[in-house]
């Protein structure tokens, strides 16, 4: 039902005050007549006429408002019909002014026409009833309850001796009364409004029925005008409850329609009429014909009454039907099974589903306790939620969450996550409702997700969430000693850029295969990322380290694949569960300890300790400052002779690269080259110190054209292309003979690559520059390598002289290594002497040359070259 627009009506007729002034003064016209002043009638006719053109005017003016406004045809016609009513009440009043049958006649027709306009009026405005069927059940059960009541007065008074046009006027009322007040009372919205209305149009039907029937049986007189004011104050409640004064535009009804809510309206007015006839019967023993008419009325009032809640009851039987089909079809279709449990957690009732999820048929459930279901290990938890629940400690928030094992059907214990809500306030179920849902498939997806969060894919091992974990707990116990190892693979990026991915990744399976192997029970192995691995055990120092070696040993084996064979190098770091305030302390020991044994070469293990981070700050310091150490003109050059021994006379000095740094002092090319090989700058340090060493050779006036220069050459740097032709232009920059120049190629790097170290050689040997094979001895070179190589000068490694020999003679590989050097007319460079007794060895060997601090230790170039002229002069 449209709701009119507030306040609008009441604005065009005025304030308040205004609408009560039209009112007054009808209500003075009638109080005149009450005081004598003005006949009865007239004033009844002249003050309930004015009241009844105001009321009119009001109830139009909102309908006509509502109708143009809002388009509500049903609120228009109520307000105009209550309008109508008022105007019929008027002209009620006026009619009785005149006299005879014909007057009789209108003025019982005006009460009938004024009941049934107000009946229709008050029933189609906002509120008053929602639908069609609606309003015939309010009009039926005000029609019965009228005719009920009417029928027991009839019988039970004195009304059967009044005329009839009273008798009609009265029954007329009084169905007109009783069906305006069944509508009041069932009003939806706007109940204060509906309830002025309500009663300002009973107060006019009871007034008008009264005066007409007192002016019918012509005993009116003051009493007239007096139930006129009683008709006026009426018809103002009506015009104001009616038009809807000062009401909100938009509310929503407090509750519904109800078909059969007016049922027991009509059980005591029937009983009633019932008793009354049953006693006029027994006093009187006859019904007159009206008597009896009124009767059937009420019976067929009734019937129909009967017959319209009979449709009722099976219309509203039928919905209930479908609402109960769609909800076992929820149910029996429902993924959750549920339960109804009375206080005593007993079970009632269970959900087709029982059967069909859990395999519970209903005599093994019904009658039982829910915690019978129940794991024991879980029966706890159950009962302290529940008993929660029933505490009240779950009313304002949400139902209770169980987790829990459930037995189901078969004997099989199910994971299950159950809500229990307390409906024990609601009449309807007056239960606890449990909805149980099996998580097992949920619970085992959460515990394989659990796991694989913690376990690395490609290996099968811990990975490195796990390894902080168990790190975490480790440090947790009491007195527990261990040590963490971290594993770093060398050349595992070069397999994957030669062999692809899928070769590196099987490397890695067999790498963690490896390792696991040579774990105890205690032990974990993890996965930390990439390339790197890591090792928790609950061992001290000495197995840890011995644990460590084996890892190595293990790593560094061949791995066979198909159709290849791969080889790996490894660095690991130790560091002791103990020597970190935290895990992640600890880790950062062990990855600082694999960082340096990294630095000091491949296949190593080192501790942890303060001077290894110490080290290891120095190499990070040195790595980033290295790069402009030229430009800033830190780096030098010395030279250390190279003596005839026949005659201690100097032949020729090697450059010697040092670097001055301003904070650690003097950088040793022993700690110097592998800091430019790892930032990659060692060619241009090779260069520099080329270009260095030819520019000072050129300026020493001593030393002859047969002095030559000995320089250090990374192998990277030999092996470009550019290399014999960046020589030579360095050379005939400064004005130096080729053959002045020899290239020191440590033995060490020999084996890398011999035939790309030979073509290189060979390269600088046409353009005249001599080369030679240095530090011979300490790595691994066959001496076959010594055929192919096209050197001039083998250079002896100070090991080789060190050996220890029989007195008198020596040593049997030094001798070896000086015939076979001789034989293919190389000249031999003794290195590192540092005694009378070395130098006398090396001289009995055979070598030709010798140079150490025995003879000459390094030196500036401008003392290098006063050296020169002391000796050669």
């Amino acid at each position: 039902m449209a709701v009119p627009p507030p306040a609008r009506p009441a604005t065009r007729v005025g304030t308040r005050v205004t609408f009560l002034l039209i009112p007054m003064a009808g209500a003075l016209v009638l109080a005149a007549g009450v005081a004598g002043l003005v006949p009865a009638v007239p004033a009844l006719a002249a003050g309930v006429g004015v009241v009844a053109l105001f009321a009119t005017a009001v109830l139009w003016q909102t309908a006509l408002a509502i109708h143009h406004d809002e388009g509500a045809f049903a609120a228009c016609r109520g307000a105009g019909l209550l309008g109508v009513a008022a105007l019929l009440t008027g002209l009620t009043c006026g009619v009785l002014l005149l006299d005879g049958t014909a007057a009789d006649l209108l003025a019982a027709g005006g009460v009938g026409a004024t009941g049934a306009f107000c009946v229709l009026g008050t029933m189609l405005l906002p509120g008053a009833a929602a639908t069609v069927a609606v309003r015939l059940r309010r009009a039926f059960d005000g029609l019965g309850l009228g005719i009920s009541l009417g029928f027991a007065a009839y019988l039970m008074t004195p009304m059967h001796r009044t005329p009839w046009a009273g008798l009609a006027s009265t029954l007329l009322a009084a169905a007109g009364i009783s069906i305006v007040t069944v509508i009041v009372l069932r009003a939806r919205l706007h109940r204060p409004a509906a309830l002025r209305c309500g009663f300002g149009v009973t107060a006019v039907l009871i007034a008008l029925c009264a005066v007409v029937n007192l002016q019918l049986s012509h005993v009116g007189g003051r009493l007239v005008p007096l139930l006129g004011l009683v008709i006026a104050a009426g018809l103002t409640l009506a015009a104001d409850g009616g038009s809807r004064r000062n009401l909100p535009e938009h509310l929503e009804p407090k509750e519904a329609d109800h078909y059969l809510s007016s049922y027991p309206l009509l059980a005591v007015p029937a009983g009633v009429g019932v008793v009354a006839a049953i006693i006029h019967l027994i006093v009187v023993g006859t019904f007159s014909t009206t008597a009896i008419v009124l009767g059937v009325t009420m019976v067929a009032v009734l019937t129909m009454r009967e017959l319209l809640v009979v449709s009722d009851i099976r219309r509203y039987t039928a919905q209930l039907r479908v609402k109960e089909a769609h909800f076992r079809s929820l149910v029996a279709g429902a993924t959750d099974l549920t339960l109804v449990l009375d206080d005593r957690l007993t079970i009632r009732w269970q959900s087709p589903a029982a059967t069909r999820l859990f395999g519970l048929e209903d005599a093994q459930v019904v009658g039982r306790t829910f915690l019978e279901l129940i794991h024991p290990d879980d029966v706890a938890g159950a009962r302290d939620g529940i008993e929660a629940l029933l505490a009240g400690e779950h009313a304002d928030g949400p139902p209770a969450l169980i987790n829990a094992r459930l037995r189901d059907g078969h004997g099989i214990w199910r994971d299950t996550e159950s809500t229990v809500a307390d409906q024990r306030s609601v009449p309807e179920v007056a239960a606890l409702v449990v909805h149980v849902r099996d998580v097992g498939e949920r619970r085992h997806l959460e515990r394989t997700l659990h796991r694989l969060s913690y376990t690395d894919q490609l290996t099968g091992l811990a990975n490195r969430r796990s390894l902080m974990r168990d790190l975490l707990e480790f440090r947790r116990r009491p007195g527990q000693q261990g040590t963490l190892l971290v594993i770093d693979l060398h050349g595992l990026a070069e397999i994957n850029d030669s062999r692809g991915r899928e070769t590196g990744d099987a490397v890695l399976i067999e790498v963690g295969r490896r390792i696991r192997s040579l774990l105890g029970e205690d032990d974990v192995a993890a996965r930390l990322g990439g390339d790197e691995f890591g090792v928790l055990t609950p061992d001290g120092a000495v197995l840890a380290y011995a644990l460590a070696t084996r890892i190595v040993t293990a790593v560094m084996e061949p791995y066979e694949l198909p159709g290849m064979i791969v080889e790996l190098h490894t660095s690991v770091g130790l560091a002791e569960l103990s020597g970190g305030q935290d895990s992640e302390e600890v880790l950062r020991h062990a990855d600082l300890a694999r960082s340096r044994a990294r630095q000091l070469g491949r296949d190593r293990v080192e501790w942890y300790d303060t001077d290894v981070e110490i080290q290891l700050h120095r190499r990070m310091d040195l790595e980033r400052e290295l790069l402009g150490a030229a430009d800033r003109g830190e780096l030098d050059i010395v030279f250390q002779p190279v003596v005839s021994l026949r005659d201690a006379q100097p032949v020729g000095v090697e450059a010697l690269l040092r670097w001055r740094h301003p904070k650690l002092g003097t950088i040793l090319p022993a700690e110097l080259l592998p800091i430019a090989r790892a930032v990659g700058c060692a060619a241009e340090l090779d260069e520099w110190v080329l270009e260095e060493a030819c520019r000072r050779l050129a300026g020493w006036t001593s030393g002859g054209s047969d002095f030559w220069l000995s320089v250090n050459v990374a192998p990277r740097e030999l092996l470009t292309a550019r290399f014999p032709e960046r020589v030579a232009e360095i050379l005939q920059r400064h004005g130096i003979e080729p053959e002045r120049l020899v290239v020191d190629v440590q033995e060490t790097w020999v084996a890398e690559d011999v035939p790309a170290i030979v073509a290189a050689l060979s390269g600088l040997r046409k353009r005249g520059v001599r080369a030679a094979l240095d530090d011979f001895g300490a790595g691994q070179a066959s001496l076959a390598h010594l055929r192919r190589l096209p050197v001039d000068l083998l250079k002896l490694d100070q090991s080789l002289i060190n050996q220890p020999a029989e007195q008198g003679t020596t040593p049997a590989v030094l001798d070896v290594v000086v015939s076979l050097g001789r034989r293919l007319g190389l000249e031999i460079v003794a290195k590192g002497l540092e005694s009378d007794d070395q130098i006398d060895r090396a001289r009995q060997a055979g070598c030709h040359y010798g140079q150490g601090f025995a003879l000459g230790r390094p030196a500036p170039a401008e003392r290098m070259e006063a050296y020169l002229d002391s000796n050669r002069g």
